[in-house]
């Protein structure tokens, strides 16, 4: 089998393995399916990234397994105008999912060496919807709100109010909420004239949200 024969074998079979966990909006599908996982995990795991897990990235980061990616975009419910911003940007790949669905991404990573590499990849894509900063994810992007959806993939102990200041009425915010260490639950936020809308969405496990910069190192 060639090597394209084998990715798109690979493909499919993460294609289906969205549709089982519950993915319906065909925008989200297609985008994901046009995005190359393979460029957003470290060389000694492209042979793993068209499988449904998480997979490790550099600064002990994870790269979300695309199951969820798909769930907590269709979760947004996102339409070509929106302004979106993401906080945890890892690798970049949620953001280069969100960039072929939304008018423009801000997206924020706390480790440097994380953040330099994932603008890179984005350049390299050809995604010139996407603002890609290094910098403190729990402050959000104050210059740049209001925000018609925010996305985080690093949980929160607590829903994060300097965020909410930041989304837009109307819009919408999805995040893991509960402690680093146990399972998390995944929700959605809908910002109303009414006060705020809270659904959940599911059980989830991802790297907590963290105030401040790392050193230098980006470690």
């Amino acid at each position: 089998m060639t090597d394209a024969a084998s990715r798109d074998e690979q493909l499919m079979g993460m294609m289906l393995a969205l549709r089982q966990s519950g993915v319906r909006d065909r925008r989200v599908m297609e985008a994901i399916e046009r995005t190359p996982r393979e460029e957003f995990v470290d060389r000694a795991f492209r042979d793993r990234a068209l499988g449904d897990t998480a997979l490790p990235i550099a600064c002990g980061q994870t790269i979300s397994q695309p199951s969820v990616v798909a769930l907590m975009t269709e979760a947004l419910d996102l339409t070509p105008r929106c302004k979106v911003l993401e906080v945890g940007a890892g690798s970049g790949y949620q953001a280069a999912v969100l960039a072929r669905l939304a008018r423009r991404v801000y997206a924020i990573e706390r480790h440097r060496p994380l953040a330099m590499e994932a603008r890179a990849r984005l350049e390299g894509l050809n995604l010139t919807n996407v603002t890609l900063r290094a910098g403190d994810g729990s402050r959000g992007w104050p210059e740049q709100a209001p925000f018609d959806r925010i996305l985080l993939t690093a949980a929160a102990d607590d829903t994060p109010r300097l965020l909410l200041d930041q989304l837009r009425m109307g819009g919408i915010m999805v995040l893991p909420v509960g402690q680093s260490d146990e399972v998390q639950q995944l929700i959605r936020i809908e910002k109303t004239q009414n006060g705020l809308d809270y659904r959940e969405l599911g059980t989830v496990l991802f790297v907590p949200l963290i105030a401040g910069l790392p050193d230098e190192t980006g470690q």
